[in-house]
């Protein structure tokens, strides 16, 4: 949902938004969870390490088209079958098929770990996703659902731009009311 909504208000301001991996699953790594929610965790390695890849392989560009075309057959196309959606996502960015050799490896864990860093770096180790920075201050969040459009983009937009200019301000939060309006 944030994704969304940083891509409706970067449709209408002048914004350099640059897209980096944080992956729960590396964030989640030893903890004790429970066991289906261990299981989405263990299951989500795999396309994260192949948009690590494809980004290595292709550049940061391809982060944003591939994370969407993963993104759209998982979320609101209520898919699960995690091998055909990294395949069908490939092929849908134009991007080399065998780059879905690389989701049951750990051959780019060293990249990834490193990207996920640089959130964590901004935010801390007690938070998920999704990060987002402005001008270096880094928040979890915004958390958003659904993803806001038109002005009541823009005003959630200024409201983080604000937020981010007042030192020592750490937290803002509420408890979920309601799952994913896709």
């Amino acid at each position: 949902m944030t994704s969304r909504w940083i891509d409706e208000v970067a449709a209408h301001r002048d914004l350099d938004v640059r897209w980096h991996v944080m992956s729960l699953s590396v964030l989640n790594e030893g903890r004790d969870l429970p066991a289906s929610y261990r299981a989405l965790m263990d299951d989500s390695w795999g396309p994260v390490r192949v948009i690590v890849a494809a980004a290595r392989d292709h550049g940061d560009q391809v982060v944003k088209p591939l994370y969407d075309a993963m993104g759209t057959r998982r979320h609101p196309g209520g898919r699960k079958d995690t091998a055909a959606i990294i395949a069908e996502s490939l092929a849908e960015v134009g991007l080399p098929a065998e780059l879905a050799d690389v989701a049951g490896t750990d051959e780019v864990d060293d990249l990834l770990r490193a990207s996920h860093g640089e959130a964590i770096a901004l935010v801390g180790d007690e938070v998920g996703t999704p990060v987002v920075a402005i001008d270096g201050v880094g928040y979890f969040g915004p958390v958003v659902t659904p993803a806001p459009t038109g002005q009541a983009a823009l005003d959630l937009f200024d409201g983080l731009v604000l937020m981010t200019r007042v030192p020592g301000f750490y937290e803002l939060k509420r408890t979920r009311t309601s799952g994913p309006i896709l």
